[in-house]
């Protein structure tokens, strides 16, 4: 019997493994269409898109494409201005939507449940039907820089990131994360003279790994391909991220191959980001016992 088990868990096993790597290979397909055919030149590229070897790197392979897309567009400087937009957002976004719902989840005050549901709220409203009156706002703010103080954030990084350093998708995971811990701790560390905000940094950050991970992971998905507030706010080259970038190659005349160069320069940050976070979300769960 203890032989017929330990066959089944191996055949379950082996089913389990199959799927994965069939999922895996699925998902896996686009981006390997993609890196290939920016090695190919146009007409072999098209060519090859009815066979298989629009997955192989078969025929006329090089790199001009790729020397060609930096010499149509500043491919490295739209990478530098998301990268920096998205990292310095993700950071912003953690500490401040983590405080928030600690607030929400351990500290009592009036009215907490009232506010958390209209912040919760605005998770229903488009980007969309805010955009416009956003625009005017960030139009006529003031800004104190190297040129002294002066009046409105177009064209600049700030308008980029401060309007989505906070909101209601990333509170809610925070909340949720949250309400899981053990009020044990939190009650402990209050006896022992601890304050909200040491609570805050040694209780509770600490355990958060998991959750951190997440949140950065879908908010740096959301920045790293924003196309349309940029588009409205920024019409200075020097700002403009990869999204917006993307429309020098489809001006004048089109060259596939540049446009999949392109989009395979600018997957590399996403996905060293996201390896990176996986590690850290493997090892924050090692250590804080979780599972899942």
């Amino acid at each position: 019997m203890a032989m017929i088990a330990s066959d089944n868990r191996g055949l379950r096993l082996a089913v389990r493994y199959a799927v994965l790597i069939l999922i895996a290979v699925i998902f896996i397909f686009p981006l390997v269409f993609m890196v290939v055919s920016s090695l190919k030149p146009d007409q072999q590229l098209l060519g090859d898109t009815g066979s298989l070897a629009a997955f192989l790197p078969v025929g006329d392979i090089s790199l001009d494409n790729y020397s060609d897309a930096f010499k149509r567009a500043p491919v490295g400087l739209f990478i530098f201005n998301s990268v920096l937009v998205t990292g310095v957002t993700v950071v912003l976004s953690l500490l401040i939507c983590s405080a928030a719902a600690f607030a929400f989840v351990f500290v009592d005050w009036r009215g907490r449940e009232l506010v958390l549901t209209a912040i919760l709220a605005t998770l229903i409203v488009p980007f969309e039907t805010i955009a416009i009156p956003l625009l005017l706002i960030a139009s006529k703010l003031p800004w104190l820089g190297l040129e002294g103080l002066t009046f409105g954030w177009l064209n600049s990084y700030q308008v980029q990131i401060v309007p989505f350093i906070a909101d209601g998708l990333t509170i809610f995971l925070f909340v949720q994360y949250f309400k899981d811990l053990p009020g044990e701790l939190i009650e402990a560390a209050r006896v022992e003279g601890a304050t909200w905000g040491q609570v805050y940094r040694k209780v509770v950050m600490p355990l958060a790994g998991p959750v951190l991970a997440t949140a950065a992971i879908l908010k740096f998905l959301v920045m790293y391909n924003q196309y349309l507030w940029p588009l409205m706010v920024v019409q200075e080259e020097g700002y403009r991220p990869v999204m917006v970038g993307l429309q020098y190659f489809f001006q004048l005349n089109r060259a596939w191959g540049e446009i999949m160069a392109y989009l395979s320069l600018i997957t590399v940050p996403v996905l060293a980001f996201y390896l990176f976070l996986q590690r850290a979300f493997i090892a924050s769960i090692a250590s804080t016992g979780v599972k899942g």
